[in-house]
């Protein structure tokens, strides 16, 4: 895992079309702001793990396909 320190206004690019912008600090909180193409899913991590379950159970339960399918669409972007 990549660690970085960012202030608001600096960003972190990934790759050359993901862009991710600290917004704000406040109270604890840190507010990012995501630049990607649309055809780029941004999901919060808790919301992506629902979508996974949601394909594991559609799929009957080949959780591993799923994951396959994900890990090899991550990989193009």
């Amino acid at each position: 895992m990549l660690v970085l320190a960012r202030k608001p206004g600096e960003a972190v690019a990934i790759g050359d079309r993901i862009t991710i912008r600290v917004l704000a600090i406040k109270n604890g909180q840190v507010k990012l702001g995501v630049d990607a193409p649309q055809d780029v899913p941004v999901h919060r991590e808790e919301i992506y793990r629902r979508i996974l379950e949601a394909n594991r159970q559609a799929a009957g339960g080949q959780l591993q396909d799923v994951e396959v399918l994900v890990t090899g669409l991550v990989k193009k972007s």
